[in-house]
């Protein structure tokens, strides 16, 4: 049985009930998560800010810095343990669960070193005056994390609010909580004050909405589907809290006929296999120069078919979905395929030892999607690439862009002016020129325009985002 984590104590929810945890590599249950309230949620953000009036507000940038960086080299020595856990409570293969526990630990030390580096500036101005900015926390942060990378998001969001002075309320998804649970834990192990990090378990019906309507909540960070993030935007609009929004893609990967094709098959294959697909920024659009889609799709082909997918302990290319509504949604979108007669180049292989009760889906490669199909409009959310050609340079960016979406782009081209002119017509928040995700590196903003959001996370940009900028002007004499 797992509780809640509220000013360092571990603590049932007020109505009683729990939710089952499933395990997606069989889609068995194996523990059970606190069905939480608006009861739950109003003693956290009470706690949280007691924690931040009675300690954290008056503890020094550098002295936060310190606390960061101690949990940071704690969540190191605890990352098998940490890892073991998202790998049963997300279906992740075993290199990923181990990855996203290192880039938990990252996150955290980057943050404990901007710390104190999170300035204001003096400002000129008239004559017998002084003018200077003050970058202040916004008080109690709300952050509603998605199932899909718990560690990763809680790292980023988390661990920028706290740097930047706040204290932190977290609803993880109920189909992904248990290793941000254990991370609270040991925050309180290296000293982090009591209801500094909180944690609160249940449905987004019921625990995220009252996270959003609370008045104790200063400032929201939510990464979840552009519905969602609508409504907390509205609730969140009526008492003037700010938000950042992190709400997905449709990311195209686009490869011009002189692209070094060595280099982009396995980056095009990772970016729709990762994580069974379900990342964000996964390059689920794949816009390919005419002059060379039938060779490349043919390569890719062969490769898609040597994939494997399977129960997360076997580490393979894939693991399973999250859950059997996801699974579903995923084979909607093929069934729509199939009724427009959208075809299949290939398709990779679920293992005979995954067991039939698990929620997995084989990576599929389709070719000629049309544009406004909603395969190349929507997010699948699943290991599902979708191939198209383009004539030229204009038409490929008329198709780039041609969704609501605007997160991530890549761009394979071996001409620099193309390059240059490519990043700067691609309507997106990130644009990668061969590469993609530049190593996921911590230090690299992360956010989108159009209906992927608004905000950054990562990097010295999202402290921006979690203060408030005070102006102060003194008149001398």
């Amino acid at each position: 049985m797992q509780f809640n984590y509220i000013a360092n104590a571990s603590l049932p929810s007020s109505s009683g009930r729990t939710i089952a945890v499933l395990d997606p590599s069989d889609g068995q249950p194996y523990d059970d998560i606190q069905r939480s309230n608006a009861s739950d949620i109003d003693h956290a953000v009470r706690a949280a800010r007691q924690g931040l009036d009675a300690v954290w507000c008056k503890l020094s940038a550098a002295e936060r810095g310190r606390l960061l960086m101690r949990l940071s080299l704690t969540i190191t020595e605890h990352a098998q343990e940490l890892a073991a856990i998202e790998q049963r409570d997300c279906g992740k293969p075993t290199k990923q669960a181990r990855a996203d526990a290192a880039a938990l630990a990252r996150y955290f030390e980057f943050y404990a070193g901007a710390c104190d580096k999170l300035h204001g500036e003096t400002l000129p101005y008239m004559d017998g005056y002084s003018v200077l900015t003050w970058r202040e926390p916004h008080g109690v942060t709300g952050h509603v994390i998605p199932w899909n990378y718990p560690m990763q998001i809680f790292g980023r969001s988390v661990g920028g609010a706290l740097a930047a002075g706040n204290v932190c309320v977290v609803k993880p998804a109920e189909d992904a909580c248990l290793s941000l649970i254990r991370v609270a834990q040991l925050a309180a192990e290296v000293g982090f004050p009591a209801g500094v990090i909180n944690i609160v378990t249940g449905y987004g019906h019921e625990v995220g909405d009252a996270l959003a309507h609370h008045p104790g909540i200063d400032h929201i960070s939510f990464t979840g589907s552009p519905a969602v993030g609508t409504l907390i935007q509205q609730v969140a609009a009526q008492r003037h809290c700010p938000v950042t929004l992190e709400l997905g893609g449709k990311s195209p990967q686009i490869v011009f006929a002189d692209a070094d094709l060595d280099a982009a098959v396995p980056a095009i294959i990772n970016a729709i296999v990762q994580n069974a697909g379900q990342t964000c920024s996964a390059g689920s659009r794949l816009l390919v120069d005419q002059a060379i889609y039938e060779p490349l799709l043919e390569r890719l082909g062969q490769a898609f078919e040597n994939l494997r997918v399977g129960p997360a302990a076997m580490d393979l290319d894939l693991g399973p979905l999250i859950r059997q509504q996801q699974q579903q949604r995923v084979w909607d979108f093929l069934s729509d395929a199939h009724v427009a007669n959208i075809a299949m180049v290939a398709q990779g292989k679920v293992v005979d030892e995954a067991p039939e009760t698990g929620f997995y889906q084989a990576p599929t490669l389709l070719r000629d999607v049309p544009v406004m199909h909603r395969l190349a409009q929507e997010e699948v959310f699943g290991p599902v690439l979708c191939a198209m050609s383009f004539r030229d340079e204009d038409q490929a960016v008329e198709m780039a862009n041609a969704t609501q979406f605007g997160l991530v782009a890549g761009v394979w081209t071996a001409d620099g002016a193309r390059q240059f002119r490519m990043a700067r017509r691609l309507r997106c928040g990130q644009v990668f020129i061969n590469n993609y995700g530049a190593g996921g590196g911590v230090e690299l903003p992360f956010g989108g325009v159009k209906s992927s959001g608004h905000g950054r996370e990562k990097g010295f940009e999202a402290l921006y985002g979690f203060t408030t900028l005070k102006t102060v002007a003194i008149k001398h004499g």
